[in-house]
């Protein structure tokens, strides 16, 4: 379902698509932004109209163990109506300054149907593997380098590692499929308004190849994408604002 595509690329990316190493900055200027819990509330439009909601959080687990979640649902027409939904959540930990994704989970539901998969990282033997509603072609043990990273984690990598003119490079494991990725970070700030707040921005971009391009919007000291669009053929797709965040208690 192209609803479900849209919010898997987004959620890759926005991937937020991980590293074939550290993310490498261009120009190395500013210190990585520590990750922090937090706790962030997006309206979700597609074609520029109300498609629903999505929450995401990153919550600090036992010991070294950290979790994030994206929690995406269509609240508005047919997709409201039919009681669509997707959920992925990541466990990790933080291997030097790489976030290391240890297990994932992924969950589409609709009124009718529920779909998982669950993915293990084992970085003793480094081999990820995909259990569940996946792909035939998605089944087969993927070799892990060190520096690997999901969809989600290379969210919070983008957070960290932006700065003005900079080019990030992480390779992307998630769901059984293998990417190498790129982001470039504008060398001037820009003015975002998301509904009724003005914020001064970094535009972090990635050409995904052929008419897709995922753009993130930065912002010193807020610990999650103010807004994360998707553009096919030079237009707006689909597009994460964010409303409110928090930092968790």
């Amino acid at each position: 379902m192209m609803f479900f595509r849209g919010l898997a690329a987004l959620a890759a990316l926005l991937a937020l698509p991980a590293m074939a190493g550290d993310a490498t900055p261009a120009v190395a200027t500013g210190a990585p932004r520590p990750l922090e819990p937090f706790i962030a509330q997006y309206q979700v439009f597609k074609d520029g109209d109300v498609l629903g909601d999505a929450v995401m959080q990153v919550v600090k687990n036992d010991g070294r163990r950290w979790r994030v979640d994206l929690n995406i649902r269509g609240t508005r027409g047919l997709i409201g109506l039919a009681g669509i939904a997707a959920e992925q959540s990541t466990v990790f930990d933080v291997a030097g300054s790489r976030y290391r994704p240890l297990a994932q989970s992924t969950v589409r539901r609709s009124a009718f149907t529920k779909k998982q998969t669950v993915g293990v990282y084992d970085w003793r033997s480094h081999v990820a593997r995909w259990t569940g509603d996946v792909k035939e072609t998605r089944r087969a043990p993927v070799a892990l380098q060190d520096g690997d990273q999901s969809g989600l984690l290379i969210n919070l990598a983008v957070i960290r590692d932006a700065q003005p003119g900079t080019s990030l490079h992480y390779r992307f494991v998630d769901d059984g499929r293998v990417r190498d990725h790129r982001y470039d970070v504008s060398t001037n700030l820009e003015d975002v308004k998301i509904g009724e707040l003005d914020y001064t921005a970094m535009r972090v971009a990635r050409a995904q190849g052929g008419n897709e391009e995922t753009v993130i919007w930065v912002v010193d000291g807020v610990p999650t994408p103010v807004r994360i669009l998707q553009r096919e053929d030079g237009k707006d797709k689909y597009d994460l604002r964010l409303v409110e965040y928090k930092g968790a208690q």
